[in-house]
């Protein structure tokens, strides 16, 4: 496999690289970083030093790509349309990290980010891959879904799927390591800023929303409503997400755990901690992991499901290399398989 990566220097496109050391059918061919152009990487990252010796590149060579059976684009939202556009006329698939292909309807993504749709045909496939396999399989261009949504959307999926519960009732409150935020120089991102803090912000007009509800929405067959708030915690890595649902009548704890294993039993990134399991971020750090516990709440009637990600990993990184595994016939598990980081 020869692959390239587009913005290698920030926390997901070095984070491709840590998991790519390990694969066992993966070559890097090219890297890409406008700002750090000619460095060579080991210089950027010290840890890379003895896994890579490659010198960064322009994506203004973008031709030199046609070499690459994939591509991933790990660069901030808007600037992967072109990019990705160039790179499918040249047969080289593309997996974006970014926000630009994961939307059905472009006026949606255009809404949210406020920034024009250029490649509206792309024929994108969103790349939750646990719940869109069979289309990612035959994908040339996947949309890797955000941290957040990860989180979300698995620990949601099979209540929405079975419906047990009330699909107007979805409360999501979920907490980001500061990694999430990326590498740039940002104050709300500062040691002294983050430190001994936790906020809440973008209440009521996260970017997420959006993609929690469209993947939600058609695992229901029809709309759906998600309140979806975000928190910054003091911690590099990690996203838990508390999801809230009202419970149909009639259905029993029973139900809801039937459900869980029907949809991810056979599943070998997610862990069903079951009923009355505590997901924690450090039993998923540095892993392609989600880990998956419920409650049932009888008094308010509600179910409340924990999830635990590395969201540089399964949250980016690492789901994205679980799609191109699979879009390409590969284990699905390959470069994939290393134990969490603990302590």
């Amino acid at each position: 496999m020869k692959i390239s990566i587009i913005g290698a220097t920030g926390y997901t496109g070095e984070e491709l690289l840590r998991l790519l050391a390990g694969h066992p059918d993966a070559e890097i061919v090219h890297i890409t970083s406008e700002s750090q152009t000619g460095a060579a990487i080991q210089t950027v990252y010290p840890h890379l030093r003895g896994f890579y010796d490659k010198k960064l590149e322009s994506l203004r060579e973008l031709e030199a790509m046609a070499d690459s059976d994939v591509a991933f684009i790990a660069l901030p939202h808007g600037h992967a349309m072109e990019a990705g556009k160039q790179l499918s006329r040249m047969g080289v698939k593309v997996i974006d990290l970014g926000a630009d292909y994961r939307f059905r309807d472009p006026a949606v993504y255009e809404q949210w980010y406020r920034v024009p749709h250029t490649y509206r045909d792309a024929q994108a496939v969103y790349g939750l891959t646990e719940l869109y396999r069979a289309q990612v399989k035959e994908a040339s261009i996947v949309g890797n879904p955000g941290c957040f949504t990860t989180a979300s959307i698995l620990a949601l999926a099979p209540l929405v799927k079975f419906r047990l519960i009330e699909l107007d009732t979805m409360i999501v409150d979920a907490k980001s390591g500061v990694s999430g935020a990326g590498r740039g120089l940002n104050l709300s991102s500062h040691f002294t800023e983050v430190f001994e803090n936790l906020k809440a912000y973008n209440i009521a007009g996260h970017r997420h929303t959006p993609e929690i509800e469209q993947a939600l929405g058609e695992i229901a067959g029809s709309a759906v409503t998600v309140s979806f708030t975000p928190h910054l915690i003091p911690m590099a890595r990690g996203i838990l997400s508390t999801c809230y649902a009202g419970i149909k009548p009639g259905v029993s704890a029973g139900d809801i755990d039937a459900a869980f294993q029907a949809l991810y039993a056979g599943e070998f990134f997610i862990r069903l901690l079951g009923r009355g399991g505590y997901p924690a971020t450090k039993n998923t750090r540095g892993s392609n992991f989600c880990d998956l516990g419920w409650h049932i709440d009888s008094r308010t009637n509600r179910v409340i499901v924990v999830s635990a990600i590395d969201n540089l990993v399964k949250g980016a990184a690492g789901q994205a290399v679980q799609n191109m595994n699979v879009m390409f016939g590969l284990d699905e598990r390959a470069g994939l398989t290393q134990v969490p980081l603990y302590p």
